[in-house]
């Protein structure tokens, strides 16, 4: 992958130019400010054309070597050097009004532009599939969005202006001399066709290097996000340095590349330089030969004006191989961006589109499943449970045996790889999914909740809810006494993931969060496991309410939570192996037996 990678970045290829142009169609809707914002780039580009031609009549007008004092005076007339300078500051004058509305508006476009490409890019994000995020890393994503985005800022709003100044700069510049004084054009030309071969050479290199910068950039956000979010076990673990280690490794060679990089940039910019007021300096001497004897070819005036034309061309050509290199740099951002909202959402890959009365039954009818990632390991082998509307089912086994995995399926998270899987006969193929999972709440074994309050984690399950309806809620989940023991009460902020609750207030705020959704199915993955005997009390009080009336999929890690269960299936290597109410399985002395009687002595 690394070397198709590598190939795709040193040859700026057809295919990632196209991607790195579909950034543009952003800028669709902005279109009519964009192109005012051209014309004032083309009028202030123009004044500045003529400012080298106005210096040298200034220059020039008193470089002349007067024979008497008449034709001095007459060659100092006020008149002409006043018409001059009014040219001068008039020209500025509109140069300066020129910039102003040329920044202002590339500035409104860019960030108007770049305002809809993040919210496309959260948007795509999330409503990626599941199997998108077991392939990425989430800081790399996050990187994306924000170092890449940043990277395409600055080229819209500033590079792109400034490179197409030094180009008109340079070609325009081509022009005028030619007409002053082809002779002096042609030794000035003598270098572009080289600085324009090393320029390409250099430029791809250069490329290669940021978009490997970038790329380990993109994993060191990574390796930061997941140790942070992970803090307490690496310090459980003290993996401190460990991960130090890896981050450090990582931004060691980030440092390298963009050394490298910058070795190689200062190699290009001293050749441009040597070349570039090289020739500056062959131009003036032969300029100045030029413009000696009885017969000069080149008026003084004319001299000048070509001087002050060098001087703005060898300092275009300058800058070119940094606004270059950032503008390949910027096509590695951008197609980085484009290539992660071109990806396949949920919505393309599940086409689903009937929205049927779910009830609560469902039927896992000889259901196949590998993850996608792991296509050769079966996880479910034909598995079949059927579930009737309002009933409680129960599912046990070892770990890996395909609990979860089975909840992952019922919200449509991966397709199944063989047979169907019906919510009161209709296939989840055909359902959309948006409303498949407006149908369905789950309480995870690991409940992530998001920064902010505790008013604002519990509308989570239903963001329209009033406020007496969030209170009720947690009332109904054993949540209200904790919640009211807070100064802030409902304001309450939980921090980063619910750091400052224990793991049973964060349990019984994912049940608040379930029971304001008000489910027609709902999902219980372990969800008291990880609970001391008090919380895991109030959990499973809150649990049985929210049960009620309801079709419940319970995966039971203490078996103690399912005794009341309408049917308990027992799953072993993705397959159901027994099935039956607890006293039922009890009674066949089988694997189930065996399970309980295992916790009864772990106890």
């Amino acid at each position: 992958m690394a070397r198709k990678r590598a190939e795709k970045v040193e040859r700026p290829s057809k295919d990632s130019i196209k991607k790195a142009k579909r950034i543009f169609k952003y800028m669709r809707p902005y279109r009519g400010m964009f192109i005012v914002g051209w014309i004032f780039l083309i009028l202030s580009t123009s004044a500045g054309m003529i400012f080298p031609f106005l210096m040298g009549k200034l220059l020039g007008s008193g470089s002349q070597s007067p024979s008497t004092m008449e034709e001095s005076i007459q060659l100092i007339k006020l008149d002409n050097l006043s018409s001059v300078i009014l040219a001068l500051f008039i020209l500025f004058i509109s140069q300066a009004i020129f910039s102003f509305f040329r920044v202002v508006i590339f500035t409104n476009v860019t960030e108007k532009t770049l305002r809809d490409v993040r919210s496309d890019a959260f948007s795509r994000l999330i409503h990626m599939p599941m199997d998108f995020f077991n392939q990425n890393k989430v800081g790399e994503l996050t990187s994306r969005i924000s170092a890449d985005i940043t990277q395409v800022q600055e080229t819209l709003r500033t590079t792109i202006a400034e490179f197409f100044r030094q180009m008109v700069t340079i070609f325009g510049g081509i022009i005028i001399l030619a007409f002053i004084s082809w002779k002096l054009a042609l030794i000035m030309l003598a270098t572009v066709p080289v600085v324009a071969i090393v320029a390409v050479i250099f430029g791809r290199f250069i490329k290669r290097l940021s978009k490997e910068a970038q790329d380990e950039s993109a994993k060191s956000n990574a390796v930061l996000e997941e140790s942070l979010m992970g803090i307490s076990n690496v310090k459980s673990f003290t993996n401190e340095n460990l991960l130090i280690g890896k981050y450090a490794t990582l931004i060691e060679s980030i440092k390298s590349l963009n050394i490298k990089s910058g070795l190689w940039r200062g190699v290009f910019v001293s050749f441009i330089i040597f070349c570039v007021f090289g020739a500056i300096v062959i131009v003036i001497w032969q300029g100045i030969l030029m413009t000696q004897g009885p017969n000069p070819e080149l008026g003084s005036q004319e001299f000048f004006a070509f001087i002050m034309y060098t001087v703005m061309m060898g300092a275009s050509i300058g800058s070119l191989p940094s606004l270059y290199a950032n503008i390949q740099k910027t096509l590695g951002a951008t197609e980085n961006l484009m290539e992660l909202i071109q990806n396949d959402s949920e919505r393309e890959i599940l086409k689903g589109t009937e929205k049927p009365t779910i009830s609560g039954a469902l039927k896992f009818k000889g259901v196949n499943f590998a993850y996608p990632q792991r296509p050769d390991v079966q996880v479910l082998n034909e598995l079949s449970i059927e579930v009737e509307k309002n009933q409680t089912i129960g599912l046990v086994g070892s770990s890996g045996a395909g609990k979860s995995t089975i909840a992952s399926l019922l919200l449509n998270y991966y397709p199944i790889t063989g047979g169907s899987l019906e919510f009161d006969a209709t296939s989840i193929d055909v359902i959309d999914v948006h409303h498949l999972r407006e149908q369905m709440a789950i309480v995870p074994q690991e409940v992530i909740l998001f920064a902010g309050s505790i008013e604002e984690n519990i509308a989570f399950g239903r963001h329209d809810a009033a406020h007496d309806e969030i209170v009720e809620a947690a009332k109904q989940a054993n949540a209200w006494e904790f919640i009211s023991g807070f100064p802030d009460g409902l304001e309450t902020q939980v921090g980063d993931r619910g750091i400052q609750l224990s793991g049973g207030q964060k349990q019984r705020i994912a049940i608040a969060r379930a029971i304001l959704k008000n489910p027609t199915i709902l999902i219980l993955d372990e969800a008291t496991s990880a609970l001391d005997s008090e919380s895991e009390k109030l959990v499973q009080d809150a649990l049985e309410r929210l049960m009620k009336n309801r079709t419940s999929i319970v995966i039971a890690h203490r078996l103690s939570t399912i005794r009341s269960a309408d049917q308990i299936y027992v799953l072993e290597n993705g397959s159901v192996v027994e099935k039956g109410k607890h006293d039922e399985l009890i009674a066949k002395k089988g694997i189930y037996t065996r399970l309980v009687e295992l916790q009864k002595v772990g106890q």
